[in-house]
């Protein structure tokens, strides 16, 4: 077999068939979306926000500690969709939230 037909799986630690990757993937397109810690985020969950974020475009920065509510997961793994007052589409990456 080539050496082509074999991916590691970071879950697993372990080398495992492409065939076998592509079955636990799921091939359904649903993404997972992991906040900075490592918790599984969905829609409407609460998150905060883990440093200062200066947002572009409303001349705003919303700081550390900031509750953000409802939010919306988009096709992307490391956006998410949210409303905050006084800032229209805003839109956070994961990896500066934390689920609440």
């Amino acid at each position: 077999m080539a050496d082509d037909d074999y991916v590691y799986d970071e879950a697993s630690g372990e080398w495992i068939s492409a065939a076998d990757a592509a079955e636990r993937a799921g091939t359904d397109g649903v993404v997972e979306v992991r906040d900075s810690v490592g918790n599984l985020l969905a829609d409407g969950d609460q998150v905060t926000l883990i440093k200062d974020l200066t947002v572009k475009g409303a001349g705003q920065t919303l700081k550390r500690g900031t509750l953000i509510k409802a939010i919306r997961l988009t096709g992307d793994a490391q956006e998410i969709d949210c409303k905050y007052d006084g800032i229209k589409g805003l839109v956070l990456r994961a990896e500066f939230v934390r689920k609440r």
